[in-house]
């Protein structure tokens, strides 16, 4: 027997997916154990050993391999939460970091704040201005050493970092993606100096053209490595000490896996780990469903995460934002707000209420919890609502407290507001589906899709509660919950049904028509980067797939387009078919008249994307069919809900997941009771549980 497991570690609780190579399912879930996060992923891997009767160690003893995921990197550099690492750089191109760009006052802010002009500042320095330093040294654009590397300034340099305490330095020079010789060398002075000292290099971190963006990457990559190398040096020691038999594999932001011991180096890649296995899990269950275009949607216990999948594959970006920086990392297209279940209401200045993005997170809380926590959350208001059961989360090993609840929504909304308790909880339900229908709306219509040709699959311990609310905010008629054996572990199954994924890039600016050999050299030296890197894996593929692409723009213009290379030996036509390509798919992301053929296109990154297709990937088992359509037989009881503050509290049926069959109806309005979720079906909808035993919600017929 071989399992594949997936660990999905998030800022609320900690999920894991197995499958072996019969066809078994398995999930389980429990809280997350900040700051060693390694005892969670321990604790619910000792779960699923309960399930299959087995202790962990014999369970870990025939695991093919282990792919895991987690915020804990997202989450230190989001919350500035990373040690002080030093820089250097080019002498006279310090200050880029701290110029920022124009891109400093408006990446990564919200149309309001768009608006604020006044408001807007640049104060968003990754590191303090003594711990970036100039060293002596010019490359060209063309790759020619102009200048040599100063050595003994360097020395000089590197010493006052480390007299300073730093225990990490991001090196990252003008030109270096052209030639990194002077970066190369660089590391090997630090490690003369110290050789216990965390090093990254932007030819190796992110070789692309544009200085701020490649200095911003480099030190992100920088603050993260260190503790990402230690926390997997934990993890990995822990598991082999409980006989774990295959590889360790870490989750990228790209929608594949890398062994633990690479993914330190590029820590950057990890950022976006747990954010792309829902969507990759949307694919694996697409398959097996028929479902072409979908909106992936997790609500979990912090944050509101969406993505897409267009024509059976993932949606892609060369880039994402963090705090007001560029980051170039290729990564699957997931946007994020922080309204998951644990998300704290409040009300601003002008008295709004508003869903987070302050989270009460694992500890303390939600006020239900009991653990101290006494702001208002979406989980507590689902609790005042009857949507959630008074007996707990987790069938029951959660506890929730209603009065804390109630306390917590009245001080804080309630009174403030003149409202009941529960119409305040009425409300905070409403803006949870109204913010992040939003975002669903940013995400397909911004992206030149019609929502109304995509699915929504709803996913994580608070997404199913909701689903049904912002796919209607979005004219989505479909919506599948993803149940079976999954349930709110679905972004472990995607972890789990992940290949090893390596991407290798580098600018080479040049403008179309270009020589073909050019290409052919970039691709070909970028084709070797990949196949080595995935010999370093350690995993046995059944197949290695390589894909090329370049990022093309027209002259004169920012706006990059990544556009399929076809592989093989490249002629004149083949790159006119890429520019032509481009220029499709430029058109719609952009418009049909927006493009300009007489300014000239460049092709400026050339990338070679490598998947490692590993022996076998999980798929949902078929569940027991019906014998007829009603579901009276799983019915568990019935109690007040309310989810339309019109309506008020309607007495509602609700249903033992565990108790429903395939082809099971069930009418609107109703809850459905799943060990580690909840389920609303609202009225005006139906709830049908398919052959795989996941619930698709429809709008009913007039």
């Amino acid at each position: 027997m071989a399992y594949v497991i997936g660990v999905d570690v998030g800022g609320t609780f900690t999920d894991a997916v197995l499958d072996d190579d019969a066809g078994t399912v398995l999930a389980a879930k429990s809280p997350s154990t900040p700051p060693d996060y390694s005892r969670g992923v321990l604790d619910v891997l000792g779960l699923l050993a309960e399930q299959l009767g087995k202790s962990l160690s014999e369970m870990l003893a025939e695991t093919h391999h282990i792919a895991h995921g987690t915020t804990s990197s997202l989450n230190a550099l989001v919350m500035g939460n990373v040690p002080p690492v030093g820089f250097l750089t080019t002498k006279g191109h310090r200050d880029s970091i701290f110029i920022m760009n124009v891109e400093g006052r408006y990446l990564g802010r919200s149309p309001h704040e768009l608006q604020n002009v006044l408001g807007q500042s640049k104060n968003h320095a990754l590191l303090p201005k003594r711990c970036a330093l100039e060293v002596t040294e010019r490359i060209d654009r063309d790759g020619t050493v102009v200048v040599g590397l100063d050595e003994a300034e360097a020395r000089a340099a590197i010493r006052t970092l480390l007299a300073d305490g730093v225990k990490a330095i991001a090196v990252s020079l003008l030109w270096s993606f052209r030639n990194p010789v002077h970066e190369q060398r660089l590391r090997a002075l630090i490690a003369e100096e110290d050789p216990d000292v965390f090093v990254a290099l932007s030819s190796e971190v992110s070789p692309r053209i544009r200085e701020f963006a490649r200095n911003a990457t480099t030190i992100m990559s920088t603050q993260i490595g260190p503790g990402l190398r230690d926390y997997l040096t934990t993890l990995e020691n822990a598991l082999r000490d409980n006989d774990l038999a295959g590889p360790l594999l870490v989750m990228q932001s790209n929608g594949g896996a890398v062994a633990a011991a690479e993914a330190p180096a590029t820590a950057i890649s990890t950022v976006g780990s747990v954010l792309t296995g829902g969507v990759i899990g949307s694919v694996a269950l697409g398959r097996q469903l028929g479902h072409r275009n979908i909106i992936s949607t997790d609500v979990g216990g912090t944050t509101f995460l969406a993505g897409l999948v267009v024509d059976g594959e993932p949606v892609r970006d060369t880039t994402t934002v963090i705090n007001h920086h560029p980051i170039n990392v290729p990564t699957l297209r997931v946007d994020a707000i922080g309204s998951g279940g644990g998300a704290v209401a409040w009300l601003d200045a002008g008295g709004n209420l508003r869903i987070g993005p302050h989270s009460a997170q694992a500890v303390p809380g939600p006020a239900c919890y009991g653990n101290g926590g006494t702001e208002p959350t979406n989980t507590d208001a689902n609790l005042v609502l009857g949507i959630l059961p008074e007996r707990g989360l987790l069938g029951g090993r959660k506890p929730l407290s209603l009065e804390p609840a109630r306390q917590a929504i009245d001080v804080r909304i309630a009174k403030p507001l003149g409202l009941s308790v529960e119409e305040a909880a009425a409300a905070i339900y409403t803006v949870q589906n109204a913010q992040t229908g939003d975002l669903l709306r940013k995400t397909v219509v911004e992206a030149g899709h019609d929502p109304r040709d995509f699915v929504v699959y709803a996913f994580g311990g608070a997404g199913p509660a909701h689903c049904a609310g912002y796919a209607a905010e979005v004219g989505v008629d479909e919506v599948v919950v993803p149940l079976g054996p999954v349930a709110s572990a679905f972004s472990a199954f995607g972890l789990a049904s992940s290949d090893i994924a390596l991407a290798a890039e580098l600018s080479d600016p040049t403008t179309v028509p270009f020589d073909p050999a050019r290409a052919e050299r970039n691709f070909a030296d970028l084709e070797k980067q990949v196949l080595d890197g995935l010999d370093r894996q350690g995993v046995r593929f059944e197949t290695v797939e390589l894909h090329r692409e370049i990022d093309m723009r027209y002259a004169m213009q920012l706006a990059e387009v990544s556009t399929p290379v076809v592989r093989g030996h490249l002629d004149m036509a083949a790159i006119e078919e890429a520019a032509t390509g481009f220029e499709e798919r430029y058109a719609a992301l952009y418009g049909r008249d927006a493009g300009f053929r007489e300014a000239g296109i460049q092709a400026i990154t050339f990338r070679v994307r490598g998947i490692g297709v590993l022996p076998f990937s999980p798929e949902l088992p078929p569940v027991p069919p019906a014998p007829s359509a009603d579901p009276a037989a799983a019915q568990a009881g019935r109690r007040p809900v309310q989810l339309d503050a019109r309506l008020g509290y309607v007495d509602t049926p609700v249903y033992d997941y565990r108790e429903l069959r395939a082809g099971h109806v069930l009418t609107g309005p109703a809850i459905v009771e799943v060990p580690t979720t909840t389920v609303v079906v609202p009225g005006g909808t139906t709830g049908t549980v398919d052959h795989l035993g996941n619930l698709t919600i429809r709008r009913s017929a007039a």
